[in-house]
């Protein structure tokens, strides 16, 4: 039986072209949902578990959230990538130790960020150290590494290879490329800059390195099917759905308010219940070839490794 870690790190090498595309819930219902329409992995997305927890995105707050969510969805009918900020912590060992927990309860991937709640980037030794650290204790966990070059630019940061991500475009390119190979040495096994949409950009950036290229979608940027053009291997969805989701939330109520009808569709009560078999059954979505304990994967069984 194939190990779901290989199994999710094939999904980045597609043989007929298309990239992963990787859609990211915030909780149970929201990843059942998206298993029952035939995705076969699911990223977190940390705004949308941060916001549900009352915490803000980005600030190393949402340990014990996202291994809870972990625990709750790790075993589901798909594989999950865990979004982990920076790990939680500027120490390697007790990154290292997040790793080995979500891969006691089923994650088979985690994304590790070198942007900074103060708009600054983590150094690139430490970030690359953390990246190490978790491919030790946890080998076939797939490493998705982000760098925030391009977020923090958009966002305004201010210039400087050692902390901002700001500058010009050949600067820009320069340390985002000086980033990833560093992080490519430390062995991650894909990287991810979110916030770089333009196509020749994202052309020679998948020249430039040696591991997939993770980009995340935007509304306002390529398609799926350009993006598959450009040699991009997986396609994450990031915060999307949940702010679209608050957004229709929110656009419901104005139209009740406002003595309007509301049209658009929505699941019904009882197919939300369905999302959580009342027996403890399989949830609805694709199946996935989940073996038992896997000899490759380090750590306690979940029982042994929730330590939340």
């Amino acid at each position: 039986m194939a190990s779901t870690f290989a199994t999710f790190a094939a999904l980045h090498h597609p043989d007929a072209g298309a990239p992963l595309l990787l859609p990211n819930a915030w909780d149970h219902a929201s990843a059942a949902a998206l298993a029952a329409q035939g995705f076969v992995a699911i990223g977190t997305t940390s705004l949308g578990v941060a916001a549900a927890a009352g915490l803000r995105d980005g600030s190393a707050a949402t340990r014990d959230a996202s291994l809870a969510l972990a625990l709750a969805l790790g075993q589901g009918p798909f594989l999950l990538s865990v979004d982990a900020e920076g790990g939680f912590s500027d120490d390697p060992a007790e990154v290292a130790e997040v790793a080995r927990e979500l891969a006691a309860v089923g994650a088979v991937g985690i994304n590790l960020e070198d942007g900074r709640a103060d708009g600054t980037l983590a150094p690139v030794e430490l970030h690359a150290a953390k990246i190490t650290a978790v491919k030790a204790a946890v080998p076939g966990l797939f490493v998705n590494a982000r760098t925030d070059t391009h977020w923090l630019a958009g966002a305004g940061a201010g210039a400087g290879g050692g902390g901002g991500a700001g500058g010009s475009g050949l600067a820009l390119g320069r340390e985002t490329i000086r980033r990833l190979d560093a992080y490519q040495l430390a062995c991650a096994d894909g990287v991810f800059v979110p916030g770089l949409s333009d196509p020749a950009r994202i052309a020679a950036l998948v020249r430039a390195i040696d591991v997939p290229l993770n980009i995340l979608y935007s509304p306002k940027g390529p398609t799926l099917p350009a993006l598959a053009e450009l040699g991009v291997r997986r396609v994450s969805l990031g915060s999307l759905l949940y702010r679209r989701a608050l957004g229709a939330a929110l656009e419901t109520a104005a139209l009740i308010r406002a003595g309007l009808p509301v049209e658009a569709a929505a699941p019904t009560y009882d197919e939300v219940q369905a999302l959580v078999p009342s027996d403890g059954s399989d949830r609805p979505g694709p199946d996935i070839d989940r073996p038992g304990p896997d000899p490759d994967r380090p750590g306690a069984t979940p029982s042994e490794g929730a330590s939340w």
